[in-house]
């Protein structure tokens, strides 16, 4: 009796509210036929409100039905249909007695309002009240299980229905199947759903759903054709589920014919089923159809403007991206967590660090940021803007980071020059456990392919192969350029004949390596390889040709491959890098006159690094008047790149023009720009030197001075002469001798020397293009020394071997 009363102290404010609950009191206790026979079902129908079940549960107190363990089952059932779990649990707690219908209703309750551990654990007091459960325990259990990826408790619970004989039951089957499914094992869902004598529109739905979850997209679309043959039922959640597979697998006509069956149907009217049509079309490529879908949605949602941004984001439109997302703004759709992510990426494609803070500003209000997936797309954002620092600040402020957060910061430093950084991000990530994936890989191996750090890259290569990540096309085809650029070419060539030939990237990487290394002949032979074996080349292939052909001086070659790419690939476009590459190759063969009249006949606007080729073979051949007129140019469409100053102040000072060389000078200082020092780098018992030019910080500086000096008598002896007019300073010429021999590759050179064996191969890394005087001394280094030396510049390969260079004297 007591708790009675007290129940209906709690309860009876709730009765001395507005009008429509006093309606509902007095119907409750002035119906006497309701009161004599507890039929309260006609009440109950009118609890649609958690104030108006307060009200219903305050008069079966007082009628003394809250006893009842129907009635007090049914509360709780209504309690959690209006959001009030705390009022269910307390219902259900108060019980004198519980049956397996009010064990199901509780965990029912706690699983809708997403509770799901406690309805886990509301289940294990079920089984130590020794209650039964029955076929309708199992659906919410697993439910739960699902939700929070519980994958060995699901098989346990899937044993015991087993042993139940319940498995056949088509909602614990289906229950089943959505557990494996979102657990990540869509074979053992596949298992149940094969063994089912009867399936239902939800089991097929479940089905399609787990595969498409798993990244079966051709499962999925085989289970889907099953369900036409048999002829089931499609509903809405059919298409939704089954629209996702369709791009992934390039199937435009099966989704435009799924499209059909939505219109003839009546189904376009769903929002859900157009929104999954926007994202299909939108993957597919088809931006116009995505659109177009989107225009004739009646009702939009935020799930809709999303998609429809989205598209944009994805089809690199970041312009009319954004304009839909004011539009969006326009008709009252606050910006959410999906929203945020898309204009993340979008800001990266526009460049604008500004609007970058704000979207950024937006996730700390909202307090996003909790979300692992929203502080990735930050990350990368600003890593994309060249905004590192903001990016690491970020990544060290998340609380929970998956292999993506670390996989976006690799990535950003490698992309941003920060290779150090990179691989010593690589190595933190190991030592905290977290496990690398092919994209950790694919991020740290241009790392070490821009330092040369071979030894490392080589590491990476055999902890792919003990991951089985080694045979990843991508993973393989770093692996290729690493090495190409670290120059082990026998490695590249040798990993290249292992991979899959099917897709042109391996062919690109492996054209660009042997470009770079000067075998211009064999970069073709490989195209006409790849030729043979019907493999579609792509505008990277091309870009990788021209280039090979210009280190390698094969001009009447690459004007052919030029022409191909116009002529016989009409889908490939000649973009600015392909006319950039032109212009070297002309550019750099003498041509300059040639190369000036391409440029003034390109189709399109040449950018910087179209006139920066010219100005960068005016250098090379020593025109300054043409250099001018290239630099005027450049100065205009990047003045904040130093290094072309830097380049027609070299001209300037060959020249002998020091007014022209101190005018550029105080130019770019007034503009805040800084020379890029030269460095090289050389890697001696897994540890890598950094040698700059004219520094003497290095521990063992005074040996290496010392054999540069005996090195420099012994090249004289046999022939070098200093070429001062490398030395783009107005100094004395004892001086201008002091400046070459303090060059970083020298130093790098006389390092290697002196700390390994006679006969070991020395393998240097410069940032910059190595000088006339460097070249010629480094050619007589390697007849004295008897060593060969390699040497990576910024445009090539330079292998040093018994006087003579792989370049034939030609960069």
């Amino acid at each position: 009796m007591f708790k009675h009363v007290v129940w209906f102290r709690l309860l009876l404010p709730q009765c001395r509210q507005a009008q429509p609950c006093a309606t509902f009191a007095c119907t409750a206790f002035t119906n006497s036929n309701i009161a004599k026979s507890g039929d309260f079902g006609s009440l109950a129908l009118l609890c649609t409100t958690a104030r108006l079940v307060k009200q219903l549960h305050a008069v079966l107190v007082v009628s003394g039905h809250s006893k009842d363990v129907l009635w007090s089952t049914k509360l709780v059932n209504l309690y959690a249909n209006n959001g009030e779990l705390s009022f269910s649990r307390l219902t259900f707690r108060n019980m004198h007695k519980k049956n397996v219908f009010s064990w199901n209703s509780m965990i029912s309750a706690c699983v809708k309002n997403g509770f799901f551990l406690e309805a886990m654990e509301i289940f294990s007091e079920m089984l130590l009240a020794a209650v039964r459960p029955d076929r309708f325990t199992f659906p919410v259990f697993l439910k739960a299980a699902a939700a929070l990826l519980l994958l060995r408790n699901g098989r346990s619970i899937h044993c015991w229905v087993a042993k139940l004989g319940v498995d056949s039951d088509v909602y614990v089957a289906s229950s089943l199947i959505n557990l494996y499914g979102k657990c990540g094992a869509a074979w053992d869902a596949h298992k149940v759903f094969d063994k089912m004598f009867y399936r239902d529109v939800g089991t097929w739905n479940s089905m399609i759903s787990g595969f498409c979850q798993n990244g079966l997209a051709s499962e999925a679309v085989v289970v889907f054709e099953q369900m036409i043959i048999r002829n089931e039922h499609l509903d809405s959640t059919t298409v939704a589920s089954i629209l996702p597979a369709i791009a992934p697998l390039g199937c435009l006509v099966k989704g435009r014919l799924i499209h059909v069956y939505v219109i003839k149907h009546g189904l376009d009217f769903d929002t859900f089923v157009s929104n999954a049509l926007i994202d299909m079309y939108a993957k597919s490529g088809c931006i116009l159809d995505a659109i177009r879908v989107f225009g004739e949605l009646q009702t939009k949602d935020l799930v809709s403007w999303n998609a429809v941004i989205a598209a944009y984001e994805q089809e690199g439109d970041p312009v009319s991206a954004i304009q839909f997302f004011y539009e969006m703004k326009a008709a009252c759709f606050c910006p959410d967590m999906l929203t945020v992510v898309s204009l993340a990426s979008i800001c990266a494609q526009l460049g604008d660090g500004r609007f970058g803070r704000s979207v950024h500003n937006y996730v700390v209000r909202k307090e996003y940021g909790y979300l692992t997936f929203v502080s990735n797309a930050i990350v990368d954002m600003y890593a994309k803007l060249g905004m590192v620092a903001d990016a690491s600040r970020v990544f060290d402020n998340m609380n929970t980071k998956d292999v993506i957060s670390w996989n976006s910061l690799i990535t950003g430093n490698t992309q941003n020059g920060l290779t150090n950084e990179a691989i010593a991000l690589y190595h933190k990530m190991q030592e905290e456990g977290i496990q690398f994936d092919q994209g950790t890989l694919v991020s740290v191996l241009p790392a070490c392919s821009h330092l040369g750090a071979v030894r490392e890259g080589t590491c990476i290569h055999c902890h792919s192969i003990k991951m089985g990540l080694h045979s990843d096309l991508f993973v393989a085809t770093c692996l290729i350029d690493m090495y190409a650029k670290c120059g082990k070419l026998e490695e590249s060539l040798h990993l290249f004949e292992e991979v899959p030939k099917r897709s042109s990237v391996p062919w690109n990487a492996i054209i660009c390596g042997l470009g770079i290394h000067g075998h211009g002949e064999k970069s073709l032979d490989l195209f006409e390889e790849m030729q043979k074996q019907e493999v579609e080349p792509d505008q990277v292939t091309f870009v990788s040709l021209l280039s090979s052909c210009s280190h390698a001086g094969l001009v009447d070659q690459g004007k052919k491959i030029f022409n191909l790419m116009c002529c016989e690939y009409g889908t490939i476009v000649p973009n600015l890098r392909h006319y950039a590459c032109m212009v070297d190759l002309l550019g750099r063969s003498g041509k300059l006159d040639l190369a000036h009249d391409f440029i003034t006949k390109m189709p399109i606007k040449p950018d910087a690094s179209v006139w920066g080729a010219l100005l960068g073979a005016c250098r090379i051949h020593g025109n300054l008047e043409l250099g001018k007129v290239a630099s005027a140019h450049v100065f205009e469409l990047d003045p904040e790149n130093v290094g072309y100053y830097v380049l027609m102040s070299n001209m300037y000072a060959t020249e002998r023009r020091w007014e022209g060389v101190n005018n550029l000078r105080s130019l770019a200082t007034d503009m805040g720009l800084r020379k890029t020092p030269g460095w090289s780098s050389i890697e001696v018992n897994s540890n890598v030197h950094v040698f700059y030019t004219g520094n003497r910080s290095h521990p063992q500086i005074e040996g290496i001075y010392a054999e540069m000096a005996s090195l420099l008598g012994k090249i004289k002896s046999i022939g070098y002469t200093p070429d001062f007019s490398c030395v783009l300073q107005d100094v004395e010429e004892d001086e201008k001798e002091h400046i070459l021999s303090s060059h970083s590759e020298r130093l790098a050179i006389a390092f290697g020397l002196i700390q390994t064996k006679a006969g070991t191969p020395l393998h240097i890394f410069k940032n910059l293009r190595v000088c006339g005087d460097c070249h010629s001394a480094t050619k007589f280094i390697s007849t004295v020394t008897q060593r060969e030396i390699i040497v990576r510049d910024s445009n090539r390969f330079h292998c040093f071997k018994e006087g003579t260079c792989s370049c034939g004297d030609y960069w």
